[in-house]
């Protein structure tokens, strides 16, 4: 068994700025530790897993080398960063990556993009695919969304008694399903085979169209559009419903609500890294991750849902909900931190209020997801989550209310609603 985690890489209209200029996306935070690293903990579990790719455009750096060098000894695995010469969607990379992914007899391996949240039930897809299809069937995880919100992602209609997938339509103009795709597979080599004839097919259809100025890639393929909608109805493709947590992180708001669910399962998972009410120190409200070097005064009050990170300071009557602090960051005494994330090295001053607007999905509706808001509706800034880039200096007694502020920005006054340049 292997496992390819799908990073992507630098884009251009990113929802996730200003957080994304200092580090790659998928080694943002979330509960504590590199969003990526959910992924790869799963993996590790899954018993014959042999090794754990990586496939994304990011330029290797320094940040991404260290991370894999700490997860491999961590994990016990071999961990490589297979790196794609330009974005060849979400099939092309791994077909560009095939004898990679195959050397060592690979029988099945697992495909997971790097911007969802999940419990991720590895093992159950894999006893799923014992009992339903054959040894070469290969399986979608999916999970039940509300019927407005399906049209946002992957819809799969499947057969109740088999679960095979009769038909596959990705973002549809109209309801088709509730079922959706979680960008999580477990394929087996003949995958391969299917992505390579769409691959012709696009070099014959690239090679009849004289005039494609040549910016057209034959070996950009999306799985989801290329592959699924055509192997849907052939026997070959299941579905497995999961009930567990998912969401997508798309925007930084989505990264708080995806910190919340990881939070949660981390009482069954890793009690360790939840902080406890102890003599002498903060109060904790609810699930708050701290990290071990950070300092807290007693008289803070923080949760629930709060990850703290390293070397961060906290003073004396700080209240923080819903929110996460990243490294290095102060907070001065009395100050109130809601719904936001605090970027690295920022600084806010004594009583100062930052506060954002949750973006959560409907409490009341079990299939509810989170809504990828659009940053700007009717010309005006959507209420979010208030973001501090890093390096952001708030003075004392300010209010900073549904902001963004991007990194190195030292702000004089109270700001609503703005983005500050």
């Amino acid at each position: 068994l292997k496992a390819v985690i799908l990073i992507g890489g630098p884009q251009k209209g990113t929802r996730f700025r200003p957080l994304s200029f200092e580090v790659p996306k998928p080694l943002f935070p979330v509960a504590g530790v590199p969003m990526v690293q959910h992924h790869i903990e799963a993996c590790a579990k899954v018993p014959g897993m042999k090794e754990i790719l990586l496939m994304g455009f990011y330029q290797p750096n320094e940040a991404l080398s260290r991370f894999l060098v700490s997860a491999q000894q961590e994990f016990k695995i071999p961990i490589r960063y297979l790196q794609e010469y330009a974005a060849l969607g979400t099939g092309g990379g791994i077909y560009h990556f095939r004898d990679q992914i195959l050397s060592g007899g690979a029988e099945a391996f697992f495909v997971l993009n790097a911007d969802v949240c999940s419990e991720f039930p590895l093992q159950e897809m894999l006893e799923f695919r014992q009992q339903h299809g054959d040894v070469h069937s290969f399986v979608i995880l999916g999970t039940t969304a509300n019927r407005t919100q399906a049209l946002n992602y992957g819809c799969i209609v499947a057969n109740a008694d088999t679960q095979e997938v009769q038909h596959y339509v990705e973002k549809p103009s109209t309801f088709v399903s509730e079922i959706i795709n979680c960008g999580i597979y477990l394929f087996t080599p003949a995958i391969f085979q299917h992505i390579g004839e769409v691959f012709q097919r696009n070099q014959q259809e690239l090679s009849l169209e004289e005039s494609s100025n040549g910016w057209q890639r034959a070996e950009v393929i999306r799985l989801e559009q290329d592959v699924f909608t055509a192997l849907a109805g052939s026997g070959k493709l299941y579905v497995y419903k999961t009930d567990g947590f998912w969401s997508q992180i798309k925007s930084a708001g989505s990264a708080i609500y995806a910190s919340r669910l990881y939070l949660n399962q981390y009482s069954k998972s890793h009690p360790e890294r939840l902080a406890q009410n102890k003599p002498g120190g903060p109060v904790i409200r609810g699930n708050v991750y701290i990290h071990p070097t950070a300092s807290i005064d007693s008289t803070a009050v923080l949760g629930p849902n709060v990850s703290i990170g390293e070397g961060v300071t906290v003073g004396a009557g700080v209240r923080v909900r819903e929110s996460i602090v990243l490294h290095g960051a102060s907070l001065h005494d009395h100050t109130c931190v809601l719904n936001t994330i605090v970027g690295w090295d920022s600084t806010i001053g004594r009583w100062a209020r930052v506060e954002g607007t949750p973006s959560d999905p409907n409490p009341n509706d079990p299939y509810a997801k989170i809504d990828s808001e659009t940053l700007f509706r009717d010309g005006r800034l959507t209420p979010s989550i208030t973001i501090l880039g890093c390096s952001v200096t708030i003075p004392a007694e300010v209010v900073i209310l549904n902001s963004i502020v991007l990194p190195h920005k030292e702000l004089s006054r109270s700001y609503k609603n703005q983005i500050i340049l």
